[in-house]
């Protein structure tokens, strides 16, 4: 069993702070306790950390830690704590390491058996789970929605029988796009957008997947965005894996041709393609049958 080690006396800590999401005045007491003790403030963009820092007039240097800062930039971090420092991690909003490069400093600085502690704060990501309406247990987040057409895929598959609320991150310029998708594969599914939260144009459009899009595509969505997707009603579900995109349809036949002309009887491929894609068996196997009209194979098999 491992038990926690005591803390050398002299050492330092990483400090994890929660940042307002929009509202300063969200900005916890503790937060500011911790940002102002700080031998270092360890931030995304300066520039928006110091105007956090000048309106709480706290004059703690502070120091860029993103995506594009390499490992030395890490290794300084973690050696000014091993040295006895007090270093806090703050995110452009909301809590670090949920979707900033934070994650990686902490999972080295857990590694080294560093100090840290947490200071928590605001979260868009369980705001608009809580304002959404929807039921918020269990839920899976899954960052930010993928860019590619192969992810967006796959995530759409996963999003197909899931029996619970997801919740994922979005950028305003492809939020239209996004909902098209989900629109397009479970039109009745509910969905909420939250958008700016805590700020002075904070919004929340409930509805079904086909309604949610239909309202962004006449009113231009704008500022950081979070979108909740309702959990899949079984009998729902059911009915949409048998209505999949032509486009993963497509590609589940391909594959399945492709064990066929292998040396794979049709209905083998028919079973493989299916549980891959997470389609119905008879679906690709009447396609394969369409295809291949001379090779036999029973559907049972």
């Amino acid at each position: 069993m491992v038990g926690a080690k005591k803390r050398p006396a002299g050492e330092g800590t990483l400090f994890l702070v929660g940042t307002p999401i929009g509202n300063l005045e969200d900005m916890t007491l503790r937060g500011l306790r911790i940002l102002e003790e700080a031998d270092l403030i360890a931030c995304e963009d300066t520039r928006r950390t110091k105007k956090l820092l000048s309106h709480f007039n706290i004059h703690t240097p502070v120091t860029s830690y993103h995506e594009h800062s390499g490992q030395g930039k890490l290794k300084e971090l973690l050696l000014r704590v091993r040295s006895g420092q007090k270093v806090a991690v703050v995110s452009d909003a909301g809590m670090p390491a949920i979707s900033d490069p934070g994650r990686e400093l902490v999972a080295q600085a857990v590694a080294e058996g560093l100090h840290l502690a947490v200071i928590p704060g605001p979260s868009a990501l369980t705001s608009a789970l809580v304002v959404s309406g929807l039921p918020p247990q269990p839920f899976t987040f899954f960052g930010f929605w993928p860019r590619t057409n192969k992810e967006r895929r796959k995530l759409l598959q996963e999003l197909a029988s899931i029996q619970w609320t997801a919740v994922f991150y979005e950028a305003p310029h492809r939020l239209v796009e996004t909902l098209k998708d989900l629109s397009q594969c479970w039109p009745s599914r509910p969905v909420a957008v939250a958008r700016e939260i805590t700020k002075a144009f904070e919004e929340v459009v409930r509805g079904s997947a086909e309604e949610v899009y239909r309202h962004f595509l006449e009113h231009e969505p704008r500022g950081e965005i979070t979108v909740i997707v309702g959990r899949a009603d079984p009998a729902e579900a059911e009915k949409d894996r048998s209505k999949e995109s032509p486009s993963v349809l497509a590609q589940a036949l391909r594959e399945a041709q492709a064990m066929a002309e292998e040396g794979y009887s049709l209905a083998q491929a028919a079973k493989a393609s299916a549980q891959k894609y997470r389609l119905s068996r008879r679906t690709i196997y009447r396609g394969l049958i369409e295809k291949t009209p001379l090779q036999g194979g029973s559907e049972e098999g």
